[in-house]
């Protein structure tokens, strides 16, 4: 079950290459700094999510359980939460669109569950049976 966590790590590494790509050089001439800012955090915790999902596949060989399998999922339901949002945010206000600055009330719970997939990392790796 660890491949598919490397596949999709590979897979979402050279999207955060290429967003940061985007935002540093075409995004800067039609958004404002805020936005930009914005943009380069979700660019920023994606990339470090990315090794996270690595190292959870890596680790999943030695260390298989349900918990190794709940921190790589976590970790990619908070890239697409925490992340996500942020680029819509980013759509949104780089397009003039009002009114969608809700769309960054998601944002937290990506963030939760960033956090809940270390949680589940470590007890992971605490309740393993590999020496």
């Amino acid at each position: 079950m660890h491949k598919p966590f490397l596949q999709i790590a590979a897979l979402l590494g050279a999207v955060s290459v290429a967003f940061g790509a985007f935002g540093a050089h075409a995004l800067k001439k039609m958004a404002s700094d805020v936005t930009v800012n914005i943009f380069e955090t979700g660019v920023r915790y994606q990339f470090y999510h990315v090794f996270a999902l690595a190292l959870v596949g890596v680790l999943y060989r030695d260390f298989s359980n349900k918990w190794l399998l709940w921190s790589g999922n976590l970790f990619m339901i908070g890239m697409l939460l925490f992340c996500g949002s942020l680029y819509l945010l980013t759509y949104f206000k780089a397009t003039a669109k009002p009114n969608f600055d809700w769309v960054g009330a998601i944002t937290p719970l990506g963030g939760v569950a960033f956090i809940a997939g270390w949680i589940c990392l470590f007890i992971g790796l605490y309740r393993s049976t590999a020496a």
